[in-house]
């Protein structure tokens, strides 16, 4: 049974997917929050940032199933910046929202245990991004969480994308994102392992679902990055959507007046009727 409510319950992949049948909407907004590119009125309160994740959080929840923090922009200022973060994640926990932390991180065990206490025990996060490139040992210990999810990187949008991660491997003829996602798939489930694919190389998604055609991707780049929300599902979706699209900038920075939250809002919308077409289409939601 899926737990509406405020946030006690936990996200597992059906009840990912009813969050998105319910909301008719795949749409994760990514909560970059730079404090420089902030409307300049909301500099009056003792914290601005989470002031101005408030009220995005507050007009966009509607339309999005997930909320992802860049942690870059909140360790960058410190103590006052994981405040910022911690308040954050407390006031999503009264929403139905999907929570990520965007932190990338990869070490060894004991540190990445640590990371993962960090970002599933203190803070509450559902999910968090990892590095797989050290191997199975810095992975596995965000994967004993029970009931959490790890969101591996899978294949980058960026231009350094081309130094690594289409090498071909001349014994499997694979290109290493491929023997990256294939390998590590078998560390984890569908139910708790989820990839990172960028939406500039949605035509990838093809081959990348030959590997993994269950789980979950999170796609960031929608948007101001020049990603195609049609070409992502074109190559991406599966039977149960199996997409979790990000975009950051375009809506929480579509407007940097006063009428910030509103601008959002209207984005965010436009957005998930988008969204809600394409689950229609592909049979995934109904049309009532």
């Amino acid at each position: 049974m899926i737990r509406w409510g405020a946030k006690s319950f936990i996200m597992t992949k059906n009840e990912l997917f009813g969050l998105i049948r319910k909301k008719k909407s795949f749409l994760c907004i990514g909560l970059d929050s730079d404090l420089d590119k902030i409307p300049a009125h909301l500099k009056k309160y003792d914290d601005p940032v989470f002031e101005f994740n408030k009220q995005i959080i507050d007009h966009t929840h509607n339309y999005t199933i997930a909320y992802k923090p860049n942690l870059a922009f909140y360790e960058c200022r410190g103590v006052v910046g994981w405040q910022s973060l911690e308040k954050t994640i407390t006031y999503l926990k009264e929403y139905d929202a999907f929570t990520i932390a965007d932190a990338k991180r990869g070490d060894i065990g004991n540190t990445s245990k640590m990371y993962a206490k960090a970002f599933f025990e203190k803070l509450g996060f559902d999910a968090v991004t990892v590095a797989p490139y050290m191997g199975v040992d810095s992975v596995s210990p965000f994967l004993e969480f029970t009931d959490k999810w790890v969101i591996l990187l899978g294949l980058t949008s960026n231009k350094g994308a081309l130094d690594f991660q289409f090498s071909i491997n001349k014994e499997s003829s694979n290109r290493l994102f491929e023997d990256v996602i294939y390998k590590s798939s078998k560390w984890g489930t569908p139910d708790n392992m989820m990839y990172v694919v960028g939406a500039t190389q949605a035509s990838m998604l093809t081959d990348i679902r030959k590997i993994i055609p269950d789980h979950f991707l999170l796609v960031p780049g929608i948007g101001a990055q020049g990603g195609s929300l049609k070409e992502v599902v074109t190559f991406g979706i599966n039977k149960q959507c199996g997409l979790i699209v990000n975009s950051s900038r375009e809506i929480i920075f579509a407007s940097g007046d006063e009428d910030f939250a509103i601008k959002s809002r209207e984005k965010a919308m436009e957005m998930q009727k988008q969204m809600e077409q394409i689950l229609i289409e592909n049979k995934l939601i109904t049309n009532d």
